[in-house]
């Protein structure tokens, strides 16, 4: 695509021509903060579906300096980024971002982006949270959530899904107390490029971790992508909250939440709970207890 194909492009960051699926809501996430950071950014980019949608060889989806780490350390490749910014001089003038999956953020790159956090590096660590191990074949990873059937967590005779809870990675980032830690979601695409914007203007270590519907892993329509994530915030499944130095500072309030059903019904990762009231209730009580701990309805 050139500029004259489309008198636009020169502003975005992130650009059409990727192999992306349909649907796919964390390519939408990722061009919303590739946009949000602009020109004077640079990108450490983990193993993993938007790795290999965005830069199959010899072309890129990128229009920012972009560098592949490994599946497990984002964290600690932007952090030398960073170090090397800061030694030029150049660090004030360009803003490092991280970026990973769910498994390469939770589950194996939990140490790097710890270590990350707890060196003060100022960066901005990206999770873009699809609840499964995607690229690989849909298996579950820490932020898998309870009663979804993934290929490592199938619904079985003895089996509900997955049998774990997601993993509280927003608390355990927020807990090194770093300036900024938030959730968000493609569902709200002004709440999330707000965040974007914010955790961009804090000086030190920030965390944003992005909702990111994958209508093949989920098994859901591909046009259901925006929906989809709105559901899961108005049902408290996903709640997007912002915390300040390790204390909560704001919440996306649900006055009146939703039952679960309308989001589980839609996806075929939830198809059983339809039919097991026993499953439904522990999935339901998991949105409940989100509401009640962060005050979603007060």
């Amino acid at each position: 695509m050139s500029e004259s194909d489309n008198g636009h492009f020169e502003e975005y960051m992130f650009v059409s021509g990727h192999t992306a699926c349909a649907g796919c809501g964390q390519s939408l996430a990722a061009r919303i903060v590739a946009d949000c950071a602009g020109k004077n950014a640079m990108v450490a980019n983990a193993t993993g579906c938007l790795e290999v949608f965005s830069t199959k060889a010899p072309e890129s989806a990128w229009r920012t300096p972009w560098i592949h780490s490994l599946f497990e350390n984002s964290s600690a490749l932007a952090s030398g980024m960073e170090a090397a910014l800061r030694y030029l001089g150049k660090i004030d003038n360009t803003r490092v971002i991280a970026q990973g999956g769910d498994g390469g953020t939770a589950d194996i790159g939990i140490q790097a982006l710890s270590g990350m956090l707890e060196r003060g590096h100022d960066v901005l660590y990206v999770c873009y949270d699809n609840e499964a191990y995607m690229n690989t074949g849909i298996q579950r990873s820490g932020l898998t959530p309870l009663t979804a059937s993934t290929t490592t967590s199938p619904l079985g005779a003895k089996m509900h899904g997955n049998w774990r809870n997601k993993k509280p990675l927003i608390e355990i980032c927020a807990a090194h107390f770093i300036p900024y830690a938030a959730t968000a979601s493609v569902g709200y695409i002004q709440d999330l490029q707000r965040k974007v914007k914010k955790a961009l203007s804090i000086r030190g270590p920030k965390y944003i971790q992005i909702h990111v519907p994958c209508p093949l892993g989920w098994g859901h329509d591909s046009n259901l992508t925006i929906d989809i994530g709105k559901s899961a915030v108005l049902c408290g499944l996903y709640p997007l909250v912002e915390y300040e130095f390790g204390k909560l500072a704001n919440v996306f309030k649900v006055p009146t939440p939703k039952p679960i059903n309308d989001y589980v019904k839609a996806q075929s990762r939830f198809k059983h709970l339809l039919k097991d009231e026993a499953a439904l209730k522990s999935l339901q009580e998991v949105a409940n207890k989100n509401i009640e701990y962060y005050g979603l309805n007060k």
